[in-house]
Order: C-alpha cells, then structure tokens, then sequence
C-alpha cells in the first residue's frame, strides 16, 4: 500500500474525538484587542503587559509586525530590534541578540532571548570602538575560536549599529 494510501486510511479511521473542524486563518486584521506580550530573558523579564497594540519583531525570514489575533507562528529571531507600541501610542525599544518569538492563538506573544537591553542603554561611540576591536580579531588575530566569536561578535555589533543610526 502507498504511504498516501495508508496516510488516507488512517484518517478515515481516527475516532470521532479527534476530530476537530479546520479552523482557516489568513493575515491579522487590525482590531481593537491588546496583545499579551512577555519579553524575558534566563535570568529575568524584561517587559510585561496586557496593553499593548504591536510589535515588531526581527525574524529571520524578515522584519514582522506582530497584531492582536495574529496567526499563530512560531519565528526565529535574528539580532535586531523589537520595537513594542503600547496602548497610549508611546514605543519602547529593546535590541536582542537574538531567540525566537511565539505567537500564541489568543493574543499573546511570548519573546525570550539569551540578551536583551533597552535601546537608549547603548553608545554610538561604544558600538563602533567594539567593532574595531572585533574586526581585528576576525581579520586574523587569534585562535580559530577567537576569530569565529569575533565573527559572531561583530553580526551583532553591526546590527546594532545600523538600529542606532
């Protein structure tokens, strides 16, 4: 018997209890319910809130701006910025290093990350001295392990960097 076959026979057969309509979604709709968003890292959380409108997210597959009743997803997340627009129209910025984002089917989403900081907790001036130093290192000055952490290293900074611009 072929697999499709066999796949068709043994949902036929499933008991009635599993049975479950399939619910069709298409893109989120901007409506006037909050999202539920958790920000948090291992060691702590970092934001939050029931009031909260949007977020924006960077993903790997691409910058995502995340609704009220959004479809559920779960996302990777690349170094970036998450960008949260509250209920009273004011954003709070935060710059991960990255971690993944889940959106959860009632309005909640859930960020954890390894790193995270408010964006005004970060200099310019300190980004690009760090950038400097890394470039050193990855251009060849150190271990093989040196240089690959310099390489990593330097995927944040830059991405940092451009997000302070």
């Amino acid at each position: 018997m072929s697999s499709l076959r066999f796949a068709r026979a043994a949902l036929r057969a499933r008991p009635a209890a599993f049975r479950v309509p399939i619910q069709r979604r298409g893109y989120a709709e901007a409506v006037s319910d909050k999202i539920k968003l958790s920000l948090a890292l291992p060691h702590q959380s970092v934001y939050k809130s029931a009031d909260v409108v949007q977020v924006n997210i960077p993903a790997a597959s691409g910058e995502m701006g995340v609704l009220a009743n959004h479809v559920p997803s779960i996302e990777q997340l690349k170094p970036g910025l998450v960008e949260v627009v509250e209920e009273t129209g004011k954003s709070k910025q935060f710059f991960l290093s990255g971690g993944f984002a889940v959106v959860q089917p009632d309005s909640q989403l859930s960020i954890n990350a390894v790193e995270g900081y408010p964006l005004e907790d970060f200099s310019a001036d300190a980004v690009r001295n760090q950038i400097a130093e890394a470039q050193k290192i990855a251009n060849g000055g150190g271990s093989e392990q040196d240089i690959a952490e310099a390489k990593i290293e330097l995927e944040v900074l830059e991405s940092l960097q451009a997000v302070l611009k």
